[in-house]
């Protein structure tokens, strides 16, 4: 099929902001309407998403849709400024742009919205807002609780990719407009961006409870707010995995589900594979709502999961053994909890041992090693690595050699009867599969800083010495553990470089007999329902060259001689070391380059140092610019200390300084 590909066009608002948009047309849609699909972000159209938007967009209009992908206000070409993510702001401003697109001559008049990530989360924010014209949401890699499960806190954790992120979005949001879009006033345009930049990182640290910050656009506040059908999807390997059976549980609409083991990627290229027709699906989900077409997608599964198997924990993993499994409701009622008792000698059983034991336990600072990152984006080295780094500087409680397998699907709970002698303390706990090799596989994970045991809204100092009951909620998860396999869940009071360390090192005392784990697990006898998926498919990709191979580097280490350990990313070329590549059809190259060096000493809290530099060049002949930043953030008691720099040249010349330091109050974290 003939496409229609409009490079550019405005789309003026109300208050005379234009924002920019990039528009796919099915051959003959001018002549015969079709329903329309938006994406709506703040990652530059032109050049940012260009490799990604081509294949996914230029299919949608292969079978049938308007495909608009659009920039957010203050964002690549479009006008304005972005104070913040998530604003009531780029709320508004979607509703005029859905009911734009409605009323163009090539629309039906019908529009779905999807995304992942940012995008994801607004089709969700936006569906809140019931404007006429949406008729259903596809939303992937997203959140419905803007605290507890985004890129700022976990748990009531800082977050350290809190930093990441916000150091990412300084560069970002300083690049050009482009002068073949915006014209001559570009210069002058981006000047004012940078200068009106706000200091990201900081905004978002400053809220360090559950407060009104977050639950603006928290889905969770009004489940019967969204009345479109939605469909969303999950990654094993993302840090999203919890959204999926919490939007099934408590949407009152038609809602499907899909999680695979990818990480923070559209699935149709996900890694690790395998890979699914992702597109092929999303065709079906707007064919059902958009065009009115029965597809079958009601008569799937509510949830198709794919259940891991185990295998070698290394870093990088490219592809992970497992199958998929459909539940046809959600929560299912072939998954039952199963209880497992901690006991004082490390075991973890079916049946409690009654004992007076306590087993206390403070884990060095650099606990937490063998993370992996927060957020997997299928690049080399990411993933969680052996476990047994991290297992001696935890408790750690272990079943007897499993004589069947247990398959678990869901978001398994601990119960910890605890007490602590400091009254902020961390928690983190590991869910693990212990191969018959020795080698620890990590299934699941959750950290909590135990002054929010009770609430994220309205966190309480500990009392030291008092025994509390705790529950930990581990994030969602599928997992089958193997005959001739254990299955462990370690505790230990810190998680670096995770999460940036609480105050003072605590010492957290566990008492065995009140403590129990719950695996949701799933139940062997229960019917099966045979999930498949079409292999992936992609529309026309966009001519690009690659003029630099790029590079990753991923370090940890400790230094004998002055005691402090250190951990390295460094990512050349790329975000996450894929190359500098060049746009051939509007001749742009792109160039990101970042490096994030933690260190701390395991003994002090207070020494823990985080400094992320990053470069961002990009341009054609005759125009090129540069944007280099330099943030830190160290801490005392008392304290978060952040600061920034940042530097924008066109050419060889500087044309543009920010700096930025701020001393943020700690609030029982």
């Amino acid at each position: 099929m003939n496409l229609e590909v409009i490079e550019n066009t405005w789309i003026t608002l109300r208050d005379g902001t234009r924002l920019a948009a990039r528009i796919w047309l099915p051959e003959g849609a001018r002549s015969k309407p079709v329903p329309a699909v938006l994406e709506y972000i703040p990652y530059r159209k032109r050049d940012g998403t260009r490799g990604r938007d081509e294949p996914m967009h230029g299919y949608f209009a292969q079978n049938g849709y308007a495909a608009v992908r659009v920039d957010i206000r203050g964002t690549g070409d479009s006008d304005g400024h972005m104070a913040d993510e998530y604003l009531k702001l780029e709320q508004d401003d979607a509703l005029e742009v859905i009911a734009w697109i409605a009323a163009q001559d090539w629309c039906s008049g019908n529009v779905g919205m999807m995304g992942k990530s940012w995008s994801g989360f607004n089709c969700l924010q936006v569906a809140m807002r019931r404007p006429p014209a949406l008729k259903a949401i596809l939303t992937c890699y997203s959140t419905d609780d803007r605290f507890r499960d985004d890129i700022h806190f976990m748990g009531g954790c800082l977050l350290n990719d809190n930093l990441w992120w916000g150091s990412i979005m300084l560069a970002y949001q300083s690049r050009p407009l482009d002068p073949e879009i915006a014209g001559e006033g570009w210069r002058a345009r981006w000047l004012d961006r940078i200068a009106t930049l706000p200091f990201f990182p900081a905004l978002w640290t400053e809220h360090q409870t559950y407060d009104a910050y977050w639950k603006h656009g928290s889905v969770q506040e009004d489940w019967s707010a969204i009345q479109c059908p939605v469909l969303v999807v999950g990654g094993w390997a993302d840090s999203y995995t919890n959204t999926v059976p919490r939007l099934l549980a408590k949407l009152q609409v038609p809602a499907r589900g899909i999680i695979g083991p990818w990480g923070h990627i559209y699935p149709m290229d996900g890694v690790p594979g395998p890979a699914i027709g992702f597109l092929q699906e999303a065709v079906r989900w707007w064919d059902q709502w958009l065009k009115g077409v029965d597809t079958g997608v009601m008569d799937e599964p509510q949830l198709r999961a794919f259940i891991n198997d185990p295998v070698a924990p290394t870093g990088t993993r490219k592809a992970q053994p497992g199958r998929w499994v459909g539940e046809p409701s959600w929560p299912s009622p072939a998954i039952a909890d199963r209880l497992l008792h901690l006991r004082a000698d490390g075991a973890l059983a079916d049946t409690p041992e009654p004992s007076d034991a306590t087993l206390p336990v403070r884990s060095p600072q650099d606990h937490g090693r063998a993370a992996g990152e927060w957020m997997g984006t299928g690049c080399d080295g990411e993933m969680p690595t052996d476990q047994r780094l991290d297992d001696g500087g935890s408790l750690n409680f272990t079943t007897p050699v499993l004589e069947e397998a247990v398959e678990i699907l869901g978001a398994p709970e601990l119960m910890l009867e605890l007490s602590a002698d400091a009254p902020v303390a961390q928690l983190a706990v590991r869910l693990c599969d212990v191969l018959p090799t020795g080698e620890v596989l990590r299934v699941s994970y959750q950290v909590l800083n135990l002054t929010h045991r009770d609430s994220h809204e309205t966190p309480a100092p500990l009392v030291p010495g008092k025994p509390y009951r705790v529950r930990v909620t581990l994030s969602a998860c599928g997992h089958r553990f193997l005959p001739g396999h254990r299955i462990r869940v370690s505790v230990g009071t810190a998680y670096w470089p995770a999460i940036w360390p609480a105050p003072s090192a605590a010492t957290v005392t566990v008492i065995p007999a009140g403590s129990t784990l719950a695996l949701p697990v799933r139940d062997p006898a229960a019917p099966q329902t045979e999930v498949r998926f079409a292999p992936p498919a992609h529309g026309p990709r966009t001519p690009m060259t690659q003029t630099d191979p790029g590079l990753m580097l991923r370090q940890s280490s400790f230094d004998h001689l002055t005691g402090v350990a250190t951990y390295v990313t460094e990512g050349r070329g790329g975000l996450f070391g894929e190359g500098v590549v060049r746009f051939d059809e509007i001749g742009t190259e792109l160039e990101h380059n970042l490096r994030r060096e933690l260190t701390i000493r395991p003994e002090d809290p207070l020494s823990a140092r985080y400094v992320l530099t990053q470069s961002y060049e990009m341009g054609r002949e005759g125009w090129r610019t540069r944007v280099e930043t330099v943030t830190e953030m160290t801490s005392d008691a008392t304290h978060f200390h952040l600061s920034g720099h940042l530097v924008a040249r066109e050419g060889d010349s500087e044309v543009a300084r920010r700096d930025w330091s701020e001393a943020i109050p700690r609030h029982l974290i």
